[in-house]
C-alpha cells in the first residue's frame, strides 16, 4: 500500500497540497498578517498528524471499549534542533481528555495501544526524536 500527494507551488512561500481522500491544503511561510491561504508551517503539520494519528486510535480503541469521555484534545510540542537540518529533537505528546465518571484505566489503555502498537506516526517520530506522553484527566 502506498500514498501518493502532488504539492503545487502557489506564490512567494506558498504551497499546494493534496491528500489521497481528495482535499487541499496549503503549507508555506506566510510573510504576511492577512494571509488569503491560511498556510500550515510544514514542521507544525507533521506535529498536527501526529495527534491525529494517536487520536483516531485513542477515539477507535475507547469505542471499542464501551468508554466516553465528553471532549478530548492532544497538545503536542517540537523541540527542534538549534543547527540545520532543524529537526524535532523532543516530542510532547500530552492527552486531555474531560467529562464526568471518566474510566481513567479504560483510556489510560486506548492511549498506551496507540502510543505502543498502533500509530505509525508516533512511530516515525520515533526514529530522530525522543517522544514523551502524559494523560491528563478533568473530571466535571
Amino acid at each position: 500500500m502506498s500514498d501518493k500527494v502532488t504539492t503545487v507551488w502557489k506564490e512567494k512561500m506558498i504551497f499546494e497540497s493534496d491528500n489521497p481522500s481528495g482535499y487541499s491544503f496549503n503549507l508555506g511561510v506566510s510573510e504576511e498578517d492577512n494571509d488569503p491561504y491560511k498556510s500550515l508551517r510544514p514542521k507544525a503539520a507533521m506535529l498536527s498528524a501526529l495527534a491525529a494519528c494517536s487520536g483516531l486510535d485513542v477515539v477507535s480503541v475507547a469505542e471499542k471499549m464501551k468508554t466516553e469521555f465528553s471532549d478530548f484534545k492532544i497538545e503536542v510540542v517540537g523541540e527542534l534542533t538549534d543547527e540545520h537540518p532543524k529537526i524535532y529533537h523532543t516530542v510532547i505528546v500530552d492527552y486531555h481528555f474531560y467529562g464526568s465518571d471518566l474510566d481513567e484505566k479504560k483510556i489510560t489503555k486506548a492511549v498506551n495501544l496507540s502510543v505502543e502498537k498502533y500509530c505509525g506516526v508516533m512511530e516515525m517520530f520515533r526514529q530522530f526524536s525522543k517522544v514523551e506522553t502524559k494523560i491528563n484527566f478533568h473530571n466535571n
